[in-house]
């Protein structure tokens, strides 16, 4: 079912607690992001961590970087640190020009702007580091672009927010129904079973 396979996609993508203690960036903090309740699922901690995910993963393009602002996140924002990370693979080299090209056209939309895109595209292409990208920010099309990104990933971490609880919500339902009609179907065996039991002795 593609809902098993999208479960099964993003238990995948999580990082597992040795590999987010190993990460140079987290390694200050570990034994804080590593505490048990930043890594259970919850009704609270799935929906933040999803939020935070996105907001992190859309924003924040650096590949690297993106697992240990999530999980660093999570922190002062009790998230599901697991999920946090795992979020923001949905921005990767096959969806980050589609977000650029959508952040950049809703920030010129909104200021007014425009600019030229070729250099970002190019520094993408070609994998720059972190002294080509310092060098962009003080270019023409930084500021309009970083508008752009602020604004699709606050938007995107606010509709995953209410989507996923939205989701937990009704997965809690269908146990809670579940649980309930066993607990009727119990009884109802039990009765007929007490019934069967009186009609024997009666007879």
């Amino acid at each position: 079912m593609p809902k098993s396979r999208l479960v099964r996609a993003f238990r995948a993508s999580m990082p597992s607690r040795d590999s987010l203690a190993e990460n140079r960036f987290v390694k200050p903090v570990a034994h804080r992001v590593l505490a048990p309740e930043l890594w259970r699922f919850t009704r609270r901690s799935v929906p933040r961590g999803v939020a935070l995910g996105l907001l992190v993963g859309i924003f924040l393009l650096i590949p690297g970087l993106q697992i240990a602002g999530a999980a660093l996140l999570a922190l002062p924002f009790r998230a599901n640190v697991p999920l946090a990370a795992a979020m923001t693979f949905l921005s990767n080299p096959a969806t980050t020009p589609f977000i650029l090209a959508a952040s950049y056209y809703v920030g010129a939309s909104m200021l007014g702007r425009s600019g030229d895109m070729t250099q970002v595209m190019a520094l993408i292409h070609e994998g720059a580091g972190l002294t080509e990208w310092a060098a962009w920010l003080f270019s023409s099309t930084a500021p309009t672009l970083l508008f752009g990104l602020t604004i699709v990933s606050v938007v995107a971490a606010a509709i995953g927010y209410l989507i996923s609880s939205w989701l937990w919500r009704s997965r809690m339902a269908r146990k809670w129904r579940s649980r309930k009609s066993g607990r009727l179907a119990e009884e109802n065996r039990t009765n007929a079973a007490d019934l069967s039991a009186i009609g024997g002795q009666a007879s």
